[in-house]
């Protein structure tokens, strides 16, 4: 079992604060800087390699205008001070054009970042694949013959990838019985009725199939934690230690990072990765250079690039017949990314409550922001924010 930590600094804990609330407001900009200070965490080490730097550029950003969301003029500056912004940094050929922090974020502080764990946790999906570890076509269970009783039987790696399983999961946190409130009292992030799973491993093993696999693309963060547990076992490694050693420090973290344990040490894979605001560029910048760092180290290989770029043959048919309205119509979602607009030149990595890495390969840009808004996904911010980011990007190529 992985060695977790927990405060130990009690006393800095906010009053009445509860696996219940932690994670809302008044207690939720606390909450996404210090998850090491409340539940169990692993530090994802960034090893002793050099940091890859990010030389200041001296450009002017805030004063870009913007057409916000509901057609009235503004700025960058303007829409990162009214989306619930904690920092927000972009990056321009390597070089840090912008990096600014709000409230109590500071350039080390870690901050969770809900789903853009997920496109980490791929990365190291596709850096197992360039080693002729995970073979992306087998079974789930050619990896972990116990999800051969659940609804997993059957589904590929690459189902899992493209989030196109037929597994019967919600992540909806505004319907009361959805299966993310289980997976959180699960990973001892929320409080459980009492009897249903205390591991991610055995809540994973409850899942149930609705529809056959390779169906439309429909978004299911559970995806992601079997994935991990592929990883950890063809790897034969835990994810902080595989994660310390394939991502954080070839890409040349400046931070350690943490994940989220659970009681058995299983990390929290679709949600529960913390790190510093300028770490997120350092991981972007691999979108822009075929898998190569900023410290010129090949993190994934350049076919597994070329692979999430390209899609698959029926990636945005698949994504387009998805049941929910994901407000990218032409995008679609590979490798645990996604392309919002047709085309493959903008790749997110996106997280609820307003996390986002905005790549602009045309520009050779990579944003970041880092935020605590009130709802898990908020359209107007989210809109205003990647309208922010286009004009940056449009700016900044000319």
């Amino acid at each position: 079992m992985l060695p977790a930590r927990r405060a130990s600094v009690r006393n800095s804990v906010p009053e009445g604060i509860s696996l219940d609330n932690w994670l809302s407001e008044p207690y939720a900009q606390w909450s996404f800087q210090h998850v090491h200070d409340f539940v169990a965490t692993a530090v994802i080490s960034r090893g002793t390699g050099p940091v890859a730097q990010l030389p200041a550029a001296g450009t002017e950003l805030a004063a870009i205008p913007v057409t916000a969301s509901d057609g009235t003029p503004t700025t960058v500056g303007a829409i990162m001070a009214t989306t619930a912004t904690d920092g927000w940094a972009i990056a321009h050929h390597g070089a840090l054009a912008a990096e600014e922090y709000f409230g109590t974020l500071r350039p080390p502080t870690p901050h969770l970042l809900f789903s853009v764990s997920k496109s980490m946790v791929a990365a190291v999906v596709g850096a197992l694949h360039g080693a002729g570890a995970i073979d992306l076509e087998a079974q789930v269970t050619a990896y972990v013959p116990a999800l051969a009783h659940s609804g997993y039987a059957g589904a590929t790696v690459r189902h899992l990838l493209d989030m196109r399983s037929g597994i019967a999961f919600s992540d909806n946190y505004l319907h009361p019985t959805a299966e993310v409130h289980a997976l959180d009292a699960a990973m001892g992030w929320a409080t459980g009725k009492g009897d249903g799973p205390v591991t991610l491993r055995d809540f994973l093993l409850t899942l149930r199939k609705k529809s056959a696999h390779g169906g439309p693309f429909e978004y299911r963060s559970c995806e992601t934690d079997v994935l991990g547990w592929i990883c950890e076992v063809a790897a034969g490694q835990r994810m902080p230690q595989l994660m310390a050693e394939l991502l954080w420090g070839p890409i040349g973290a400046r931070c350690d990072a943490t994940i989220g344990v659970d009681a058995a040490g299983t990390g929290f894979f679709d949600g529960g990765i913390s790190a510093c605001l300028t770490d997120l560029i350092r991981f972007g910048s691999v979108f822009l250079s075929d898998g190569v760092s900023l410290t010129g180290r090949q993190v994934v290989p350049a076919a597994w690039i070329a692979d999430t770029l390209d899609g698959g043959p029926d990636s945005r048919q698949a994504f387009a017949a998805g049941p929910d309205d994901t407000g990218m119509p032409g995008g679609m979602y590979r490798n645990q990314v996604w392309f919002p607009y047709p085309g493959s030149n903008v790749v997110l990595c996106q997280g609820m409550c307003g996390q986002l890495i905005y790549i602009d390969r045309a520009a050779a840009m990579v944003g970041a922001k880092l935020s605590t808004q009130s709802y898990a996904a908020d359209s107007r911010m989210m809109s205003d924010t990647l309208r922010a980011f286009a004009a940056i990007a449009s700016a900044l190529d000319g």
